[in-house]
């Protein structure tokens, strides 16, 4: 059944086959499913890091620079790959990516050491960097505006649900078959998500199985972002409008603390002096709250669209909130209760996929479906390179400080509550209609 009350029964499509209804939103639950897989695959390092550590002989610097290897890759292949997808198309774009990084979590047990697991940990981050680039293209392609940010918290809610699978899976073919299965079978997982990948995405006007009234509506939509060139602009071009930085600077100020907490929070909770068998639900919760954060953002921005906000105030107002929330981060360094942890990571976490959802729908609301995955990918650029900054940080400091016992990252979640709320602040200032709006070089907002 489709959100917006679509019914009836399936009628042959203009190609002559059967329609699917609703048939965008099964593409936004195949982003998602991709975005779950992902970080599923990406999560399993971080979660073998307290054992991988002893049986290595890591230090906490080692691991940030294993973390590093792969962001460092990860900042790269945002630009990159989303140059790709603007140049070859979504599809194309997103088997390429997919392909490689299942490759290379497959392989990923052949590493026998620091420097062996940086270089497969790198390989990871330049093919794991297209998702986001991609599903956002996909995204501005199907949905209509009031629909988008729905859609965006659809498949960027896979990294929370991904996160929190993750120690499920990960941690139990751990403990039940060894290092190997752990990587390997999260890796498989990509290969079956190609399968329908490949099967079932098209652009909707060429899509066979697309019924006319879905299609109508989304060209309809659609029509506003017709141009009359269809060239690709160049990346100075975009850098000099203030609304490419309102959006870099939305992921750039956030990301880094969601990233802090997926790669880090195990050792964070060890540090706690809590054990991970036993905190567990401490690990799962955090990333349930994010996930319906997405929904919320998406849900309500939606709304207040459909009730006669402009796109750019319905959105803001979710930005408000979310560089709000995640100041909860702050009050962590005085508690090692465990479940006062867990409710305001929870707390913090639910903001930050409020900001972060309108983060990530900002580059389709702001530019035309020629530039809408470069700007992601400088966006996702961005959060790498302020993630690298953060994880330099969390390995020297955390190293420097480890005669402060539960007191260890105490800096590190002051500095992980600030700087959303700065975020915050730019992006109201930066993301506005210009002179650049009215030359149509970016959307009205």
């Amino acid at each position: 059944m489709d959100i917006h009350g679509e019914a009836g029964n399936p009628e042959p499509s203009s190609h002559g086959a059967r329609t699917i209804p609703s048939l965008r939103w099964w593409i936004g639950g195949l982003l998602f499913a991709s975005t779950v897989i992902n970080y599923i695959d990406r999560q399993t390092l971080s979660l073998l890091a307290p054992y991988l550590k002893q049986d290595y002989h890591w230090t906490n610097t080692d691991y940030a620079n294993l973390v590093i290897a792969f962001r460092v890759a990860y900042s790269i292949g945002q630009t990159l790959n989303g140059r790709l997808m603007d140049r070859i198309g979504t599809k194309r774009g997103l088997t390429l990516t997919v392909l490689w990084y299942s490759i290379v979590s497959v392989l990923t047990p052949l590493a026998r050491g620091l420097y062996s697991f940086m270089g497969f940990r790198f390989f990871l981050g330049l093919g794991e960097s297209g998702n986001w680039p991609g599903a956002t293209k996909a995204v501005s392609e199907w949905f209509p505006k009031h629909e988008r940010g729905l859609a965006t918290a659809l498949f960027d809610s896979g990294s929370s649900i991904g996160g929190a699978v993750a120690p499920f899976v990960v941690l139990w073919l751990y403990f039940r078959w060894g290092t190997r299965p752990a990587f390997v079978i999260p890796g498989l997982l990509g290969f079956a998500w190609l399968i329908v990948w490949r099967w079932l995405y098209h652009l909707p006007q060429d899509h066979p199985r697309i019924g006319a009234a879905e299609l109508q509506m989304i060209l309809a939509d659609h029509k506003e972002d017709e141009s009359p060139s269809k060239t690709t602009p160049r990346w100075r071009d975009l850098l000099k409008l203030p609304q490419t930085w309102g959006t870099i600077i939305a992921r750039s100020f956030t990301d880094p603390v969601w990233f802090f907490i997926a790669d880090w929070f195990p050792i964070y909770l060890v540090a706690k002096g809590i054990a991970l068998k036993s905190g567990l639900i401490a690990v799962w919760i955090p990333f349930i709250a994010a996930d319906l954060g997405n929904f919320f953002s998406g849900w309500l921005s939606g709304l207040l669209i459909k009730r006669g906000w402009t796109v750019g105030n319905a959105r803001k107002a979710l930005v408000i909130f979310g560089g709000c929330g995640v100041a909860l981060l702050i009050p962590t360094i005085f508690t090692v209760n465990l479940y006062w942890l867990t409710l305001l990571f929870a707390l913090a976490t639910f903001s930050y996929a409020s900001f972060t959802t309108i983060a990530n729908v900002l580059p389709s609301d702001l530019y035309r479906n020629e530039s809408v995955a470069t700007v992601s990918g400088l966006s996702g650029t961005g959060a790498a390179l302020g993630t690298i900054v953060v994880f330099e940080l969390a390995g020297h400091l955390s190293d420097a400080r480890i005669a402060t016992g539960t007191h260890l990252f105490d800096p590190l979640m002051i500095i992980a509550g600030v700087i959303p709320f700065a975020g915050m602040i730019l992006v109201l200032l930066l993301v506005r209609n210009t002179k650049a709006t009215d030359q149509g070089l970016v959307r009205r907002i």
